[in-house]
């Protein structure tokens, strides 16, 4: 495996590129890119944070994920707007298809990457890589970094390298000149708690950690520290995945834009969020054997109970009636800021057997069916629940791009 060539493709401040390029197309005479913005969510409903910002927002060290807030506080000429999801994953999507046109071993990591193995590519690879970004740049409108590798550890690591518009190498023979003498926290999978235990046993860069003994780190942090130190010496034999791993948990959640209070506002929510899960479920033709509750209080302190249920299922009223008596024996009656519902133990519905105790739902799974249907062609807004008129409550709550999808980053690349 030490003969493949990986890229890895990410876009630049995606989700405001991806915002610049829709309003200037849309006759926007100002670039986002060109001025101090941000996307960010609206600090009223408590998603005031930082998703993406340009170049010139961070001359004023204003940082992904910090408040909205606090980024006026250092720009108060700061332009900000608001993510739309549905927009980037259109321009996402299109992205992939220039990318197949170069190889089929594609794998989607989230939203803003992938990963194209170009092994037995038709081009040299560096005729491929630079094709591939300017062909992004003209036909999108967005620019990428694109890393290139043997593995797709290393590939990643060189798509971080000097940005925005840039193709960068990282094969064996640069790993001691480009990637050990980086601070240690730069190495995938290194997060702020393993930097702390690292720089307690003077490992500040890279290449501390690749000139540990294999057998220390492992005595010391066990299989994540070897994985680790794995990474810091350029191994990774993980293949480039055209499918995506099969989902293994459903879930939905919300913070509020008010404090929840009272019972009937906390079940209205959970019913919004029920709907969205279980729809989910029947896109993906799946039943759920486990239904979990969370809730976050005022005080940031979470919560959660789950239940196994005797009959799959991925039914609306059932999974909302499991919600909300887990729910009732969780919740002490503090005010709540966030809710979730998940669902997880799913099996195709191909493998599910009827029981001979259960319920005779199909009107429900009809009614279910044809709600689904509607939405799907009309949008999720065109039908909905008699109850959440007049009541304050948004019944398209808790709605995100598809996590299992697209995952962001996970233990293994």
């Amino acid at each position: 495996m030490s003969n493949r060539i990986i890229f890895h493709i990410d876009v630049n401040s995606a989700y405001l590129s991806w915002e610049a390029v829709y309003r200037l197309q849309h006759g926007a005479k100002i670039d986002l890119r060109e001025i101090p913005s941000i996307v960010g969510g609206d600090s009223k409903k408590r998603h005031g944070i930082v998703l993406a910002k340009s170049i010139p927002a961070k001359k004023y060290n204003i940082l992904t994920g910090e408040t909205v807030y606090s980024a006026l506080q250092k720009c108060p000429n700061l332009v900000i707007v608001p993510p739309n999801f549905e927009r980037y994953l259109i321009a996402s999507n299109a992205l992939i298809e220039l990318l197949r046109e170069y190889s089929s071993k594609i794998q989607r990591y989230s939203i803003d990457e992938a990963f194209l193995d170009y092994t037995d590519g038709d081009k040299p690879w560096q005729e491929a890589a630079y094709e591939i970004k300017e062909r992004v740049k003209n036909e999108l409108g967005f620019t990428v970094n694109i890393g290139i590798g043997p593995n797709k550890l290393l590939a990643k690591m060189a798509s971080d390298f000097k940005k925005p518009d840039m193709i960068h190498t990282l094969f064996k023979d640069e790993i001691k000149d480009k990637m050990w003498p980086l601070p240690v926290e730069e190495l995938f999978m290194v997060g702020s708690r393993t930097k702390v235990k690292l720089n307690k046993r003077g490992i500040f860069t890279i290449g501390d950690l690749a000139n540990l003994d294999r057998d220390y780190i492992y005595s010391w942090l066990k299989k994540p520290g070897l994985l680790i130190w794995e990474y810091a010496n350029g191994i990774d034999n993980s293949k480039v995945r055209s499918k995506p791993l099969p989902v293994k948990s459903v879930g939905n959640s919300t913070t509020t834009s008010f404090d929840v209070d009272n019972r009937k506002e906390a079940h209205m929510i959970l019913l919004a969020l029920s709907e969205k899960v279980s729809m989910r479920m029947r896109s993906i033709d799946q039943y759920a054997y486990v239904v979990s509750v969370g809730i976050k209080n005022t005080d940031f302190i979470s919560y959660s109970k789950q239940m196994k249920l005797d009959v799959p299922t991925d039914c609306t009223n059932t999974i909302y009636e499991t919600a909300k008596k887990l729910f009732d024996e969780l919740w002490q009656g503090e005010p709540l800021r966030q809710l979730s519902v998940s669902l997880s133990d799913l099996l195709d519905n191909n493998f599910y057997q009827l029981s001979f105790f259960e319920k005779d739902n199909r009107k429900e799974k009809l009614f279910d069916k044809t709600v689904d249907k509607i939405r799907n062609k009309f949008g999720q807004e065109s039908v909905f629940r008699s109850c959440f008129l007049h009541s304050g409550i948004n019944p398209l709550i808790g709605g995100v791009i598809m996590e299992e999808e697209y995952p962001m980053m996970s233990s293994k690349i």
